[in-house]
């Protein structure tokens, strides 16, 4: 059981997408879940209302070393799998789930893709308190998507992780976003904002390394 073709394909999946499709890079995003038992790439977008739409969804398949998506035949009522033998073939599925979501959508989704580049580009402000408790808006590059650490749909609650670089001080930025689905299938997105230096950054990932045995897992049961 290997993860390297995984791991190749994540690596270049989303730069490969941007470049192919206008649409996709202003309002496609991308999150990978590696703790699944078969580890899978979800692509959505992201609406004003901070909700989640998805449209596709990667599964890896680690003892065959294979992509496939899964479709579900209503008549038969059977689910059945579709093989992705390399990177074009992923792309390619990718990009026409995509399309085939933009064209079932409404009027008004349609108005979210009119939204200029400067709206959807990689570069975001984010809110983050001072010590007087104002809120001071930072510009931050996004280096990474994000990353679903921790996902329990029993619970209905995931919780996300990105790193980014914030280019008026040069400091690391990792954000961790908490959504929660409600009873009315609403959505509550809790987000926290860590920022260090890159003098702190080895202090920190040492620190983690030498305790994890530690920390206990949100599966935990006491």
């Amino acid at each position: 059981m290997t993860l390297d073709w995984f791991d190749r394909v994540t690596e270049e999946l989303q730069d490969d997408l941007e470049s192919i499709c206008d649409k996709y890079d202003q309002i496609g995003h991308m999150s990978i879940d590696k703790g699944a038992k078969h580890p899978r790439i979800e692509f959505f977008v992201e609406l004003e209302d901070l909700e989640r739409e998805y449209f596709c969804t990667l599964f890896y398949d680690p003892f065959n070393n294979e992509f496939y998506i899964e479709s579900f035949d209503l008549d038969l009522d059977l689910t059945s799998r579709t093989i992705l033998e390399d990177i074009e073939d992923i792309i390619d599925a990718v990009h026409e789930s995509f399309h085939d979501f933009i064209n079932d959508e409404d009027d008004d989704y349609e108005a979210a893709i009119e939204y200029s580049d400067e709206e959807f580009n990689d570069v975001y402000d984010i809110d983050v308190l001072t010590e007087d408790d104002e809120f001071e808006t930072l510009e931050v590059d996004w280096e990474t998507p994000e990353v679903t650490a921790y996902i329990d749909e029993t619970e209905d609650l995931e919780i996300t992780y990105k790193f980014g670089v914030i280019p008026e001080t040069g400091d690391g930025i990792l954000q961790r976003i908490n959504r929660v689905k409600t009873e009315d299938d609403d959505i509550i997105k809790d987000e926290f904002n860590f920022i260090f230096s890159k003098d702190e950054a080895s202090t920190i990932i040492a620190m983690i390394a030498s305790h994890m045995d530690s920390i206990k897992s949100l599966d935990f049961e006491q």
